[in-house]
C-alpha cells in the first residue's frame, strides 16, 4: 500500500460531498428567530411579577446589588420556559483558566414519593452550583484535595437553552470562584474589572454635567479569524488533530500573493457553514453582523455587533462551541489555533473596546468638530496613559504559546504596544502639547472621476493595521489577541488600567474644582501635561518596519517577544497593586495567573514537540527511507546491468534524511531530559530546546517533502488542504 492512500481517498472523498439541508426555508426569516432561545428581558416582562422584573433589570442595566427573595420567582419561570422550549436538564455555564466553556448538567426531575418525578428548578439552585475545584487549571489556589468550588448566577448574561439533537439544555452563564471567594474562571475578574472602570468613568461624567446617569460599562465587539479544512484531511494529520496547528508542511506553489482570496466570493459550501451557524447564533441572540473571506486561503471571519463586555464574552465562547459543531455537520474542521499554517497569515480576535451606556453611547465619539469636544478628549487622553503605563500588561494578557507565532510576524501588531490615533486626533493632540487647540481636520470628498458615481466621504485619517492598538472612529481595537484565546482577559486588562487612569484623570479635575480654578482650563492643563508625559505611545507609522522596534527602544517602549517575556508584567509590584487597589485581583490571584500561563506554555510545546517526535519517526522518515531504498535498488540494478546511473536524486535525498535522523534523535533528548519540577523552569526547556529541535526536525522534514515522491508522502499537503474544500 502506497503512502498517499489516505490523501487520496481524503480528495474523492471531498469531491463527493453532498451539502446538509439549508439552514433558512421559506417559512422562516433570520429577524424572526433572533434570540428566541434567550431568556431575554422580553420574554422575562411576560413572565416575571412586575415587582421581580423591575428588580432584575435594575440590577442588570443599573447595576444594582440583586435582590436574593427575587431568585425563586425568576428560577420558577426559567424552568418553565425552558420546559416549554424541550430542555430536559439546566448547566451552569462557566469559563475556567483552561480559556473553554465547562458546564455540569443536572436534570430537572427529581422523584417524589408516589414512584413519579416533578419537574424542580428553585432559586438556590439558580443562584449557586458546585461543581469540581481542583481539576482546573488554578495556579496554586486550590491543592488537589481541596475540590470545594461554586458557581454563582451572572444575572447581566441572559440564560439560553442550547439545542442538540440529543436533548436541549437550559444553559444559565455564572462565575466561578474557590470556597475563599477568590476567582478560577475569567468572567469574575472582568466583572469585577468592568464595575470599577464604570465607578471613575462615572465620577468624570459628573464633572461634566451628568447626573442620574445608569451604570458607565464597557463594550466589546470581537471580530473572530478561522480556518477551514475539510474533515478527511484534518484526521489524516495527527498535528492538526491534536495541536491544533501544522507541525510539518512545505509552503505551496501558489499561497496568499495574488491577493485574490482577500474579501472573494465566498465559496458555496463554505456558505452553507455560514449560514447555518448564523441562524443558530441568532436563536442564542448573537449578533452576528459581517462574513468574509480572509487573507490566507482558507481562512474566514465573522464580526458581530458590539455588546456589553461580559455578554460579549459569554457570546464570543458560545460562538466558538457552535462553529466547532456546525463545522463537523458541514464536513469540515474549524481551526482557530493563531498559526495552523507555516508561510500564511495567522488568525486573531480583534477586540473592539468603548465605554458608555444606553444613554450617553459610547463615550469615544469625537463629533464633528472633536477639539471642542473636552468630555471625549479627556476619555481618549485617558487611554493614551493607560497604554503607555500599562502597556506590558496588555501584551501579557495575549501572551500564549500559540501567539508567539502570530504577533510581530508582518501579518499582526508588533509585540511592542503602542496607539494609533489617526491624523485627526494626532493632529489635536499636537496642537494640545504646543498649547493652542484651535481646530480640527473635517471629513472631505473624494474625487473619483467618474459622474454616475455618488460623492463619497472621505474620513479625516486613515486606519493602520500594524498598530496593535488603534483609534477606528468611535472606538479602540485591540488587534493583538490571538483567535483562539477568551475576550475576558484582554477585556479585564484593559478595563482595569482604564479605572486606574479615569481614577487619576477624575481626582485632578476634582481637586481643581475643589481649589476654584476654572474647570475648562483645567480640563485643558490636564490634557496637555497627559499627552506631555505619555505621547510617547502614539505611532502613526508603520508598525512593520524594522525601524520601529529601534525607534521605540528610544521612546522607553518594551518589546516583549515571547510569552516568557511578557508574564512576568504580571508579578511585578507595580501590576499586582494596581489589580488590588481596584479589587479585581489579589496578590494570590495575581501568582496564580503567572503560574498557569508557564504551565500553559509548557503543556502546549510539551504536546507538541511529542507529536514532531512520534509523526517525524512513524511517517515522514518510514517514506522518506522508502523513497532512498527504491533510488538506491534503480542505480544497483542500472550498475549491474552495466549503465553508468545517476546518483543526483539519491544523494539529493540522502542527506536530509541523515538531518532527520539526526534531529529527531536530539529531539527525543531535550523530551527525555529533566527540566526540573519548577513551572518557569519547564517553560524555559519549551522555549530553549524543544522549540530548536522541533524546528530542526520540521526543517528536514520539510526539505523531504519536495524530494520524496508523491505517491509516498503520507501527509496531505498545504496545497490540498488550503485549496481543495
Amino acid at each position: 500500500m502506497t503512502g498517499n492512500v489516505v490523501r487520496l481517498q481524503a480528495i474523492k472523498d471531498v469531491e463527493a460531498y453532498v451539502p446538509p439541508a439549508i439552514s433558512f426555508t421559506d417559512a422562516e426569516t433570520p429577524g424572526q428567530v433572533f434570540g428566541e432561545n434567550v431568556f431575554n428581558k422580553v420574554v422575562m416582562q411576560k413572565r416575571l411579577p412586575k415587582s421581580v422584573y423591575k428588580s432584575v433589570v435594575a440590577t442588570i442595566e443599573n447595576g444594582a446589588p440583586l435582590d436574593p427573595l427575587v431568585a425563586d420567582a425568576v428560577a420558577s419561570a426559567m424552568k418553565d420556559w425552558a420546559l416549554e422550549k424541550g430542555a430536559t436538564h439546566y448547566a451552569h455555564v462557566f469559563y475556567p483558566l483552561t480559556g473553554l466553556s465547562a458546564e455540569k448538567h443536572d436534570s430537572f426531575l427529581e422523584p417524589v414519593g408516589d414512584g413519579t418525578a416533578l419537574a424542580e428548578f428553585a432559586g438556590k439552585t439558580l443562584v449557586q452550583g458546585e461543581p469540581d475545584a481542583s481539576s482546573f487549571p488554578n495556579g496554586g489556589l486550590r491543592n488537589t484535595f481541596e475540590a470545594r468550588g461554586y458557581t454563582g448566577w451572572d444575572v447581566t448574561s441572559p440564560a439560553y437553552v442550547l439545542e442538540n439533537p440529543n436533548g436541549n439544555t437550559l444553559c444559565i452563564p455564572t462565575v466561578f470562584v474557590s470556597m475563599t471567594g477568590e476567582a478560577l474562571d475569567h468572567k469574575t475578574p472582568l466583572l469585577r474589572s468592568q464595575q470599577a472602570m464604570g465607578t471613575h468613568a462615572e465620577r468624570i461624567l459628573k464633572l461634566f454635567g451628568h447626573e442620574n446617569l445608569n451604570s458607565i460599562v464597557s463594550f466589546c465587539g470581537p471580530e473572530q479569524e478561522y480556518f477551514l479544512v475539510d474533515r478527511h484531511f484534518f484526521l489524516a494529520r495527527p498535528d492538526l488533530l491534536n495541536a491544533g496547528r501544522t507541525l510539518f508542511g512545505t509552503k505551496p506553489p501558489k499561497g496568499q500573493e495574488f491577493d485574490d482570496h482577500y474579501f472573494g466570493a465566498i465559496p458555496e459550501r463554505v456558505l452553507g457553514f455560514m449560514m447555518d451557524t448564523e441562524r443558530e447564533l441568532f436563536k442564542l441572540g448573537i449578533p452576528a453582523k459581517t462574513r468574509h473571506n480572509e487573507v490566507a486561503p482558507g481562512q474566514f471571519e465573522i464580526a458581530p455587533m458590539f455588546e456589553r463586555g461580559n455578554i460579549a464574552s459569554d457570546h464570543q465562547q458560545l460562538l466558538m462551541t457552535t462553529f466547532k459543531s456546525i463545522a463537523k455537520k458541514h464536513g469540515m474542521e474549524i481551526l482557530f489555533h493563531e498559526k495552523p499554517f507555516q508561510g500564511v497569515n495567522g488568525s486573531g480576535k480583534h477586540v473592539n473596546f468603548s465605554l458608555g451606556n444606553n444613554e450617553l453611547g459610547s463615550l469615544f465619539v469625537p463629533g464633528d468638530t472633536p477639539h471642542e469636544n473636552a468630555q471625549f478628549l479627556v476619555f481618549c487622553a485617558a487611554v493614551i496613559r493607560a497604554v503607555h503605563l500599562y502597556g506590558g500588561l496588555l501584551r501579557a494578557s495575549v501572551a500564549s504559546a500559540s501567539n508567539d507565532h502570530r504577533l510581530g510576524a508582518n501579518e499582526a501588531p508588533p509585540a511592542i504596544i503602542s496607539i494609533f490615533l489617526g491624523d485627526q486626533l494626532a493632529d489635536i493632540f499636537d496642537q494640545i502639547a504646543k498649547g493652542s487647540l484651535t481646530s480640527s481636520k473635517g471629513k472631505g470628498t473624494m474625487k473619483i472621476g467618474v459622474d454616475t458615481l455618488p460623492v463619497l466621504p472621505t474620513d479625516p485619517g486613515d486606519r493602520n493595521r500594524t498598530s496593535p492598538f488603534a483609534f477606528t472612529g468611535n472606538r479602540f481595537e485591540f488587534r493583538a489577541p490571538g483567535s483562539l484565546q477568551t475576550v475576558a482577559a484582554p477585556m479585564t486588562t484593559i478595563n482595569t488600567i482604564m479605572a486606574e487612569s479615569l481614577d487619576y484623570v477624575a481626582s485632578k479635575l476634582e481637586t481643581a474644582v475643589a481649589n476654584g480654578e476654572d474647570f475648562d482650563a483645567a480640563v485643558q492643563t490636564l490634557l496637555t501635561e497627559i499627552i506631555t508625559e505619555h505621547g510617547a505611545v502614539v505611532f502613526n507609522g508603520d508598525g512593520y518596519s524594522d525601524s520601529w522596534p529601534i525607534e521605540a527602544e528610544k521612546r522607553g517602549l518594551k518589546n516583549l517577544r515571547t510569552t516568557l517575556d511578557a508574564l512576568p508584567e504580571l508579578i511585578t509590584d507595580e501590576a499586582m497593586d494596581l489589580f488590588e487597589k481596584y479589587r479585581v485581583f489579589n496578590h494570590r490571584e495575581m501568582h496564580s495567573r503567572y503560574e498557569i500561563g508557564l504551565e500553559q506554555y509548557a503543556l502546549s510545546i510539551g504536546v507538541e514537540a511529542r507529536l514532531t517526535l512520534e509523526i517525524g519517526s512513524t511517517m515522514v522518515l518510514p517514506a522518506a527511507v522508502r523513497y532512498q531504498t527504491e533510488l538506491a535498488t534503480n542505480v544497483t540494478a542500472l550498475k549491474t546491468a552495466g549503465v553508468d546511473a545517476d546518483t543526483t536524486a539519491l544523494d539529493e535525498v540522502s542527506a536530509p534524511i541523515a538531518d532527520l535522523r539526526s534531529a529527531l534523535a536530539t529531539l527525543k533528548s531535550a523530551l527525555a531530559a529533566d527540566a526540573g519540577h519548577e513551572s518557569l523552569a519547564e517553560a524555559e526547556h519549551a522555549r530553549d530546546a524543544l522549540l530548536p529541535a522541533m524546528n530542526a526536525v520540521r526543517a528536514a522534514a520539510d526539505t523531504l517533502e519536495t524530494l520524496v515522491a508523491d505517491d509516498l508522502w503520507p501527509l496531505p499537503t498545504y496545497q490540498e488542504m488550503l485549496f481543495i474544500l
